[in-house]
């Protein structure tokens, strides 16, 4: 088992990227829900998928002792389906 500054000297970088990669999509979002009708976006419905993104960003958020988060995650998708 790693230690923890190992964790973090393994994997800081991708999950860096990722979660930039995140943030763009919700950027990309907002910008496409903000824009105007004249550009042929109909206002549409919030769709259900941007609140579960949030709420994975924040059951990631929150420090916690656990170390079930993956699952956790998880099952936050699969109550979508």
């Amino acid at each position: 088992m790693l230690a923890p500054n190992q964790v973090l000297d393994k994997y800081y970088l991708d999950a860096r990227c990722m979660l930039i990669e995140v943030a763009a999509i919700l950027d990309r979002y907002e910008r496409a829900k903000n824009s105007t009708p004249e550009n042929g976006h109909a206002a549409l419905p919030e769709d259900p998928r941007i609140d579960q993104l949030y709420q994975t960003l924040k059951l990631l958020s929150e420090s916690s002792n656990t170390d079930d988060r993956s699952e956790q995650v998880l099952n936050l998708f699969s109550d979508l389906d």
